[in-house]
């Protein structure tokens, strides 16, 4: 059956279009968003949602989502998806960050313009009949020093653009490297100093708990007198009251601000102060940029849906269709390798241990990270996914580490999964072979080479004769049928281990015989997710 999308919001036709030639079935609801009640009605019936700004997708209408897959919101921000409810419930949430990032760093420099030279009060002074040729004195822009906070892809952009209208640019980013610096032909600098040299300021970052209020009162005073600071970025980046009362001083000469603290602004410290621009988050407002996030979106989600691939997540690491195709038999064995130990385990863990050698340490380790611990957490919540497994660990305080290698063995590479908990510690390790097929090839430490089946079944025990006839003779005698089977032992006369490959469900009253034998330390019935 294929995929359905609902658009809630206002997206192009060629983007509603791009949905439908890859097959997916969609319902293009444009206004629905502004109806809560309606979209919570109707939204389990959806595996994907596409959004803009208008649809708030909150717990309520998650709760109501059982199918729901991916959001998708054509744009940047996603402050109107509850992303941590999406994250329990393992849905993707998707952005389009690169869709916008010529339109708002021209904005952000359109706005340095106006506020330089005044425009939008002498725009309206001259409309209104007067001639206040005096009153609006301006300022250049050439020579004088931009301080850029966050030179990311937005930033450097308009580090590039006012490197060519001749202007000095500083910039703070703790995570711009010193050569890429050197490229970009800005000097790297830490935010104390930008604040002392620049003339105008430029804020170009996300709003996290690092960034909230990076421009506050104390920061603000530190600036050089005289300074106009311009945010197309997000609303509480700065202190709105302090800026006001510093353009009032006159330490601050202007503001250009396209985003706000509270949206709708229908109200700010801000507002009818002179020399202060301001804009109704118009950052992305083209016709070529909700053109191009359209189209983003469209693509983004269709190829999760049908392939797999995962771009521009927030909540789950990117995996491109390409990626996609390769990692398939590794992250299913990732799925495997968490299955098999969440089954055997009872008591809770402490940390999970990830090793991978080989040809697989050079794949896409976040999103097989994402496999393993999905593995291990189904058995206590089955709808657990490569999405929530790791917000789940997280809150039960489970520490998760990875180490990669370079080939160490006969394998050309293989994952080992180690679980830790106050009792012991239990391992298992698998790899693909070229079949495609993922096999189970070391627990606890002893070699095998067993091929992964739906219903299998595990047994440890004393290397002992016997063991074998056992085995086949119960299941034998109660209509069980092997598909195959695989023995191993540390040592002889030591501890060895057995894995049954069974058409179905080994039932109860037959593992009960096993056990009864005294022969085996161990009985375990195991299902697996086999596609």
């Amino acid at each position: 059956m294929a995929p359905k999308v609902l658009i809630s919001d206002k997206l192009s036709d060629a983007a509603v279009q791009i949905f439908r030639d890859r097959g997916i079935d969609v319902d293009f609801q444009p206004d629905l968003g502004k109806d809560k009640d309606k979209l919570a009605e109707i939204i389990g019936n959806y595996d994907g949602l596409a959004i803009r700004s208008a649809t708030k997708v909150t717990e309520k209408i998650l709760d109501n989502a059982p199918n729901l897959k991916v959001i998708g919101r054509a744009g940047i921000g996603t402050d109107n998806i509850d992303k941590d409810a999406a994250s329990k419930r393992g849905v993707i949430v998707m952005n389009t960050p690169f869709g916008n990032m010529i339109t708002t760093a021209e904005h952000a420099i359109a706005m340095m313009f106006a506020v330089a030279r005044q425009i939008p009060e002498a725009s309206a002074s001259t409309h209104a009949g007067k001639w206040e040729k005096s009153k609006f004195m301006g300022v250049e822009l050439t020579g004088k020093t931009l301080g850029v906070i966050g030179a990311g892809n937005i930033g450097g952009i308009v580090c590039d653009r006012a490197r060519g209208l001749k202007m000095k640019v500083v910039a703070y980013d703790p995570f711009l490297g010193e050569e890429k610096a050197e490229k970009m032909g800005v000097e790297k600098v830490e935010l104390e100093e930008l604040l002392k040299r620049s003339d105008f300021i430029t804020l170009h970052v996300p709003f996290t708990e690092q960034t909230a209020n990076i421009l506050s009162r104390e920061n603000l005073e530190k600036t050089k007198k005289g300074v106009r600071i311009i945010n197309c970025a997000r609303g509480g980046l700065v202190d709105e009251e302090a800026l006001a009362d510093l353009l009032k001083s006159g330490h601050v000469a202007g503001a250009a601000f396209d985003v706000f603290k509270v949206e709708p602004a229908t109200e700010n410290p801000l507002f009818n102060l002179p020399n202060v621009v301001c804009t109704p988050h118009l950052g992305a407002a083209t016709s070529e940029a909700q053109e191009n996030v359209a189209l983003q979106v469209a693509e983004q989600m269709a190829d999760y849906l049908l392939t797999g691939a995962v771009t521009n997540a927030l909540n789950m690491p990117s995996v491109t269709a390409e990626e996609a195709k390769v990692m398939g038999p590794w992250v299913k064995l990732a799925g495997h390798l968490g299955a098999f130990i969440g089954q055997m385990t009872d008591e809770p863990i402490k940390a999970i241990n990830i090793l991978y050698d080989g040809s697989v340490a050079k794949m896409n380790l976040e999103a097989l990270n994402c496999g393993v611990v999905a593995g291990i957490m189904k058995r206590a919540n089955p709808d657990v996914n490569m999405v929530s497994a790791p917000v789940v660990a997280r809150e039960k305080g489970i520490q998760i580490s990875t180490t990669n290698q370079d080939k160490s063995g006969v394998f050309d590479g293989y994952i080992k999964v180690t679980v830790v908990t106050e009792k012991r510690e239990r391992s298992i390790a698998g790899t693909v072979f070229s079949d495609g097929k993922p096999r189970f090839i070391q627990i606890k430490g002893i070699n095998i080479d067993a091929e992964v089946g739906a219903h299998m079944l595990y047994t440890t025990n004393e290397d002992v004769p016997g063991i074998i006839g056992t085995l086949g003779q119960t299941m034998g005698e109660n209509g069980v049928n092997i598909a195959n089977f695989t023995l191993g032992r540390a040592e002889a006369k030591g501890e060895a281990i057995a894995l049954l490959y069974v058409d179905e469900v080994v039932p109860a009253p037959v593992i009960n015989k096993l056990t009864a034998t005294g022969l085996f330390t161990q009985v375990k019935p195991l299902e697996f997710e086999v596609v």
